[in-house]
């Protein structure tokens, strides 16, 4: 008999988006089950959208909230359920710690451990077959969306990274709202070796043209931000390099930030705060600390003061709640801001309630724009990082990093 992963890794070479249904209804069929179907869970995370075609047995929209689909993906763990005579399997399809939305697997009788574990391989490969075949078709993305997207929101979100990223040491994990029509706000993130470097920023300007300009100056920050950090420079140089580059092009413009290094090893955060909110560390379910901020001015200042680094050790358990400030200046009808009162307060209950990152900072946005009515006045960001324990220390072959060149192509500070 074929194994279903090797009958998916074959058909995977040629396959479309709107190939993966009947992919994952022929594994079903290798596996002795009666059906295998695939759920994205939509950009706002409220939603479970059937990716259907080909043999997929017709399926509807499920709510995230309140179902029992919704709490594989919220807990990110399998949950059995069934009617009808049927036995039903859902399990959370990740790439990575990246959550994409759910499998649901239907069964004639019970699936004992052994069938849940070949089931839990099949939902691994689908979840990465589904990233890849977005690299080249509008379909997946078509899907999860529930509103048409602005240009402007277009243009940032094909730069933001994945939500979600684990190394087993650390996750990180950030969310921006409103999805479909953004006015400036991004964030970024990458790990290089034992280092997570972590960056937010919030460009001046919203609405129409000031939004697309807002967007221009976002798009610039990140492009100069990885510039700088797969050149290796330092937190300082990075943060200068990243003025100038914006200088360059919008003199008049400008931008708040925070940019962020965290060693995997040993748990020292080294952070400035350009004019932005400098973010809170939680340890043992309080807040320990309020980072200082600002240490230095908003990009395209910076050539007037130099920046300070302000560093701080995490311990194993902490976490770091990076902000833009749509999180607290947002207001209800009657004008009462969301406030960092409010926002500390949540932060410690989900910590207390063991939320992972990616489903805190789901709930922190949902709750956001709760406030808001569903009616954003600014762009509401979040960088949540759980340093859950030390890397272990890498040989000095391993440690060794080419050193920073003139490769840079930004220009100079002026």
């Amino acid at each position: 008999m074929i194994d279903p992963l090797r009958l998916l890794l074959r058909e995977s070479h040629h396959a479309r988006p709107e190939d993966l249904p009947g992919m994952a209804m022929r594994a079903a069929g290798l596996l002795g089950v009666s059906a295998i179907v695939i759920y994205l869970v939509d950009h706002q995370q409220h939603h479970l959208t059937p990716l259907l075609g080909d043999s997929a047995p017709p399926r509807e929209t499920i709510a995230v909230d309140g179902t029992l689909p919704g709490r594989a993906f919220t807990q990110v763990s399998p949950y059995r359920g069934g009617d009808e005579g049927d036995a039903r399997l859902w399990l959370p399809l990740l790439d990575g710690a990246e959550r994409l939305g759910v499998l649901e697997v239907v069964s004639d009788g019970p699936l004992d451990d052994a069938m849940i574990d070949r089931c839990v391989s099949v939902a691994s490969l689908l979840g990465e077959l589904v990233v890849t075949r977005n690299l080249y078709s509008d379909t997946i993305e078509r899907s999860r969306r529930r509103a048409p997207m602005q240009l402007a929101a277009e243009m940032l979100r094909a730069q933001l990274p994945p939500l979600t990223f684990s190394t087993g040491h650390l996750m990180i994990s950030g969310v921006l709202e409103p999805c479909y029509d953004v006015g400036g706000d991004a964030f970024d993130y990458a790990v290089n070796g034992d280092t997570a470097h972590l960056a937010l920023f919030d460009a001046v300007g919203h609405g129409s043209a000031a939004g697309m300009r807002a967007v221009i100056l976002a798009s610039l920050a990140l492009a100069g931000y990885r510039n700088a950090r797969r050149s290796g420079l330092d937190l300082v140089a990075t943060y200068h390099h990243i003025d100038a580059s914006v200088r360059a092009y919008d003199r008049p413009g400008m931008i708040t930030a925070v940019l962020a290094e965290l060693d995997q090893r040993t748990g020292v955060l080294r952070i400035i705060s350009a004019g932005h909110p400098g973010g809170i560390v939680l340890r043992d379910g309080k807040v320990v600390k309020i980072l200082p901020s600002p240490t230095a001015l908003p990009m395209t200042l910076g050539n007037r003061r130099p920046p300070i680094v302000v560093e701080e050790e995490l311990e194993p358990g902490d976490r770091l709640l990076l902000y833009t400030d749509g999180i607290i200046e947002a207001r209800s009808a009657d004008g009462e801001a969301f406030g960092l009162d409010r926002l500390v307060d949540f932060a410690v209950k989900a910590a207390a309630d063991q939320l992972a990152p990616p489903e805190t900072t789901r709930r922190l946005v949902h709750a956001i724009l709760a406030h808001q009515n569903d009616s954003l006045q600014d762009d509401a960001t979040v960088l949540l990082v759980e340093y859950r324990n030390p890397a272990p220390a890498r040989s000095d072959a391993e440690q060794h990093t080419p050193p920073a060149t003139d490769l840079l192509a930004g220009p100079e500070s002026s």
